[in-house]
Parts: C-alpha cells; structure tokens; sequence
C-alpha cells in the first residue's frame, strides 16, 4: 500500500468522523445496541465510547491495521468488553446467527462488495437480532445524484474506496432485511454531494 494510504487516508477518516453531525447520529442509533454486537467497519473506534449497558460484548471488524491501531487508543472510552479483529465484511470470520445486533456506520459506501457484506451481516445475525445502520449515499435529487455519479470515479480514488451514489435502502431491503426503523435526508453543513444520510434499524425478513 503506499505512503498516502497507510499515513495520510486513515488520518483523515479519523478526522472526518469527528465532526458533530456524525456524533449525533452514533448518539441517537447506539443506544438500541443489545447482547453481541458486531460493528463492520469500525475504523477507527469512534463508536465505542457509544455502546450501552445492554451490549455483552463489541467485536470490531475492520481491513485497515492502521485504523484499527487507532481504534485500541479509544478502547479506554468503551463501557463493554471491546474486541478488535482485522478482517473485511465480504467474508466475516463467524458462525451463522452469532450476533445480537451489527452495526455499520458509514461503511457501506466503501466496501468493494456492498452486497456481499449485507449477505454476511444477514447470515451472522440472529433471526430475531437487528442490523442498525447510518450512512450516506445516493441523493433523491436528480440533479444531486447525476453529480454523485459523474464524481464518483475520481472521488472513490482520493477517498479510499468511497462511493457517493450508492442507493443504501434498496440495498439492505435486497439482502433481505426489512426496516423496522428508517429515516432519511441531508446533515446539516455538509456537502450534499456527500451529505444524504440513511439511520435505520433492519429485522431479517
């Protein structure tokens, strides 16, 4: 991997998921969290800090060893037993109905295979358990998402492996979850080319 993204990419997502917008969302999906939890994408280790009383344990799954080094400095700020495992979504290293409840939090438009890793998170999941999920993707407005799309290429290469103009609700409804809870629109001060948000909270269907 080279230098900008070893050293450079994970510094600057650890710094864009500071910001307030992005801790108002973790404050107000978080607390639902209950029994094993799996986080996909848990960069970082933002979240952690969030998780309630009625989460047994975290595992925290991640690519990147560099954020996953930053997310260790933040397990002092978890009230639950936090364990980190260096691995992607597409193919999650657990048993079929191993989890309570998964978490992704602006991850889904990053994973090369987005399908793929709702099918993991399907399979892991117990059939009574709950899929919580904020992330951003395509816009409602025509204008917006022809933007989305035409950047995309260009901003996917800077970023990571991020996409701007995945449709998240028909994504997770196609791996076959229903949403019990789900609401959608732009944050607050951001960009709306990068700045509609899904939160909602999926059932096995």
């Amino acid at each position: 991997m080279s230098f900008y993204g070893r050293r450079i990419l994970p510094w600057g997502i650890d710094i864009a998921m500071k910001n307030r917008a992005a801790a108002e969302r973790r404050a107000r999906l978080l607390p639902a969290a209950r029994g094993r939890v799996l986080e996909i994408g848990v960069g970082s280790g933002h979240n952690l800090a969030h998780y309630p009383a009625t989460v047994d344990r975290v595992v925290g799954l991640d690519p990147s060893p560099e954020l996953l080094a930053k997310a260790r400095r933040r397990l002092g700020a978890a009230a639950v037993p936090v364990e980190l495992v260096e691995h992607s979504a597409e193919a999650i290293p657990f048993d079929d109905g191993d989890f309570d409840t998964v978490v992704s939090t602006w991850t889904l438009c990053s994973i090369p295979d987005a399908a793929a890793a709702l099918a993991e998170v399907r399979r892991v999941l117990k059939p009574n358990g709950a899929f919580l999920f904020v992330e951003h993707g395509r816009a409602p407005s025509a204008a917006v998402a022809r933007w989305q799309s035409r950047l995309n290429p260009i901003w996917s290469r800077l970023s990571g492996g991020c996409n701007l103009d995945r449709p998240i609700d028909a994504l997770v409804r196609a791996a076959g979850f229903r949403l019990a809870a789900f609401e959608c629109g732009y944050l607050d001060g951001g960009p709306r080319l990068l700045s509609y948000s899904f939160m909602g909270k999926g059932r096995p269907a």
